[in-house]
């Protein structure tokens, strides 16, 4: 299930910390807060199991994909206010596939004057990491938004390993 030399497996298996830890788990899928550079708010969602391509999904993974990237755009939206909330698929490598679920702020905007893909590059340019203390503080709104879900979306937490 776990590949020893994935990054996105060995933060889920624990062999890597994991800032702000998990915040939110469904049978088949993780959210955790992104460990680069892309800002307090910004998370990943990963398959519990090593996938390298999108079309490996299982039919059962397919399914719970649509409404949890949706809930997770809400709690985003929700926490961070933001102009627009981007989803967008990184698999490069191929590494272990994961969603990258990133607010774009008017700040972000002051600073970089950049949208979608040339934001990111330009964060990834200036390689500044989020303070840990923020997104420990995010990771724990966020698992408050997952837990008093009130959308009614069928996302809720199931047990992990």
């Amino acid at each position: 299930m776990f590949n020893p030399d994935c990054v996105a497996c060995g933060l889920s298996d624990g062999r890597l910390d994991l800032p702000g830890g998990l915040i939110h788990g469904t049978s088949l899928w993780r959210v955790e807060h992104c460990i680069g550079p892309l800002g307090v708010g910004t998370l990943i969602v990963k398959p519990i199991r090593h996938v390298e391509h999108l079309g490996d999904l299982s039919g059962a993974e397919a399914r719970q994909l649509g409404p949890l990237l949706r809930r997770i755009a809400q709690v985003v939206a929700e926490l961070c206010a933001p102009r627009q909330v981007y989803v967008c698929l990184w698999s490069h490598g191929p590494l272990h596939i994961h969603f990258v679920v990133q607010p774009e702020t008017d700040e972000l905007l002051a600073e970089f004057s950049a949208h979608g893909p040339k934001l990111q590059v330009g964060m990834f340019d200036r390689g500044t990491a989020p303070d840990s203390t923020a997104v420990a503080a995010f990771a724990r709104a966020a698992r408050n938004a997952f837990e008093n879900d009130v959308h009614g979306n069928e996302c809720r937490s199931a047990p992990l390993r």
